[in-house]
């Protein structure tokens, strides 16, 4: 098996990251450091170290939902001491991580989980899931705006692909959209607004393709269904 993909089973990170962590030099098989890519280990005899200690394949993965409040970074830790996404989760033995990120001052719906391969399969940029948000923003939005959001906009060096735009309702104060992408730039949302000169005054992730926020209020999160999980995975 390749090697960052049985650090992504044993819940270390996505294989993207665990590239990361290979190439830094903080991993051993059989006390030995390997840097290089692409290396294959077999799992049946081989010891592998991360940080020099010993990971193993976990075969009981967790999945959380959860409904992120603004105020809280989608990281495991902070070094600004800043509240974390992870605060809200159940306390776990296991290597839990986000997958994907809200910002600061972003609320809705995430995915926890340990699951390495399934967090590599929906944060890889061909990977076209549709992310569904409610957009707040300062005065009235028009039919043209929304056309140009529809089409695709240039956010600075990358086009945006076709999206699902709908106006709920609009007036001189402010406007509320409903925006369906399939990408996941920084802060992608906000600078699609932006590029019709709309600055964003709230932001809402409230659906990540047929998963919405259902039961839950802000700050709390449950396990995903057994049929949830299955469809993550057949997806």
């Amino acid at each position: 098996m390749r090697l960052n993909k049985f650090m992504a089973s044993c819940g270390i990170a996505s294989r993207r990251k665990c590239d990361e962590i290979i190439e830094s030099g903080r991993v051993k098989i059989n006390a030995k450091t390997v840097k290089k890519l692409g290396t294959q280990i077999d799992i049946k005899k081989d010891l592998v170290t991360v940080d020099d200690r010993a990971i193993r394949i976990k075969g009981d993965f967790e999945y959380y939902i959860l409904y992120k409040p603004v105020g809280y970074v989608t990281t495991v830790s902070d070094p600004q001491h800043r509240k974390t996404v992870m605060e809200l989760i159940p306390e776990s033995r296991k290597r839990l991580y986000p997958i994907g990120r809200l910002d600061y001052n972003t609320s809705g719906l995430l995915l926890v989980t340990n699951d390495g391969d399934l967090t590599q399969k929906l944060t890889h940029p061909s990977f076209e899931l549709g992310k569904t948000y409610l957009v707040t923003v300062k005065g009235e939005v028009s039919l043209l705006d929304i056309a140009k959001l529809k089409k695709g906009v240039d956010i600075g060096g990358f086009v945006t692909s076709k999206a699902q735009v709908n106006l709920i309702r609009s007036n001189k104060k402010e406007s509320k959209v409903k925006l369906t992408i399939h990408e996941g730039k920084n802060r992608q949302v906000r600078r699609m607004f932006l590029s019709i000169g709309k600055k964003v005054t709230a932001l809402e992730r409230i659906a990540v393709g047929k998963l919405t926020l259902s039961g839950l209020s802000e700050g709390e999160c449950r396990p995903l269904f057994e049929n949830e999980i299955k469809y993550l995975k057949e997806l």
